[in-house]
């Protein structure tokens, strides 16, 4: 990861997803407009979810939501699809991402803090690295199958998507963010710290 630190990356723009599917999936779309809030019209819009088993806070508690946006890369995408031996690679659709880029290998480390800028002006603003869960495994064993003929089940993923799973964050700057944008990737830098 340090040698992001400090760096303004280039990427691009592959497709665009939105859904408010309960299934987690989610629709190719042209363009997105991003509000202060989120994405129009997305399941993960607004400024809080509630809190899930596993966190920090009993679940159910409503909380902010640092997850307004998720995001992929083709890089990983190709890197899991591999390692699952999938007859087909899997899609930023099926995995419910808002953004699918390419142009930045392991996308998935860079850090809380990090700023994806595009040419209308609208800035996402990196929170987390978006773990892979059980959940989407089940979606994935569902849908995909392996060249082997081995069945998956919900499991299966984990492994081969650990580190690799993408980006979640908010919208730091409201704007359209259409399909085939250049995207400025301004890398966040902790700032040096000097105690007197």
């Amino acid at each position: 990861m340090k040698r992001f630190l400090g760096k303004t990356l280039r990427a691009k723009v592959v497709s665009l997803h939105l859904g408010n599917n309960t299934d987690l999936s989610k629709q190719q779309q042209a363009s997105l407009v991003a509000g202060i809030g989120g994405f129009e019209g997305d399941k993960h819009q607004g400024p809080q979810r509630a809190a899930w088993e596993g966190e920090w806070e009993p679940e159910g508690t409503i909380r902010r939501n640092e997850r307004q946006w998720s995001a992929v890369s083709v890089e990983e995408l190709a890197h899991i699809s591999e390692r699952l031996d999938l007859r087909e690679s899997l899609s930023p659709a099926t995995l419910g991402a808002n953004l699918c880029v390419e142009g930045i290998d392991q996308f998935s480390l860079l850090p809380k803090g990090t700023k994806l800028v595009f040419p209308s002006g609208a800035v996402l603003l990196v929170e987390e690295y978006n773990p892979p869960c059980s959940e989407m495994g089940e979606q994935i064993a569902t849908h995909y199958s392996s060249n082997s003929g081995e069945p998956m089940n919900k499991q299966s993923w984990l492994r081969p998507a650990a580190g690799r799973r993408g980006l979640v964050g908010v919208i730091d700057v409201p704007g359209e963010i259409n399909s085939g944008d250049e995207i400025e990737v301004r890398v966040f830098e902790p700032p040096q710290i000097r105690l007197l």
